[in-house]
């Protein structure tokens, strides 16, 4: 079984491009947190190659960014050319059968709009001060959802 699931930030913005046969493709790094601290107690990534065909290829050129937490599952593939110099190299991918956003479209537009804390002084507020019970959390994904109380009869 060849299966990977993985949760992680985008490393750059996603460029949508076409094979000869005109079928959507994109390519990124995806940035994967080790589940543990190294020698020094910091925590690596590891920086795996993505792959994303057809549709969702589209969707994630045209709603992600630089930054952009997904969940992606999916399968590995491996595969090898001949460089220029004419050595052999070998390359390993996820292909990408699932993605999910993980981040809202207000979270990403307040990543890119924000500034790093000061780390010298403390934040005179925190982000859970500054919420609006009135937000609707939900505004952003389309049409109103209508649940009728009967629905499970």
């Amino acid at each position: 079984m060849n299966r990977v699931c993985l949760v992680g930030r985008l490393t750059a913005k996603p460029e949508l491009r076409y094979t000869g046969s005109n079928i959507p493709y994109t390519r990124f790094s995806l940035a994967v947190n080790r589940t543990f601290n190294n020698a020094n107690g910091e925590r690596e990534a590891d920086f795996i190659n993505i792959i994303v065909w057809r549709r969702q290829a589209e969707n994630v050129a045209n709603y992600l960014d630089k930054g952009s937490q997904v969940s992606i599952d999916g399968r590995i593939q491996t595969g090898s050319y001949t460089a220029q110099d004419g050595s052999k190299r070998y390359t390993t991918d996820v292909v990408a059968d699932n993605i999910q956003f993980l981040d809202t479209r207000r979270q990403a537009e307040a990543r890119t709009t924000q500034t790093p804390y000061d780390f010298q002084e403390a934040p005179t507020s925190s982000p859970m001060n500054d919420v609006n019970i009135d937000d609707d959390p939900f505004a952003d994904f389309g049409d109103n959802v209508s649940i009728d109380d009967n629905f499970l009869e």
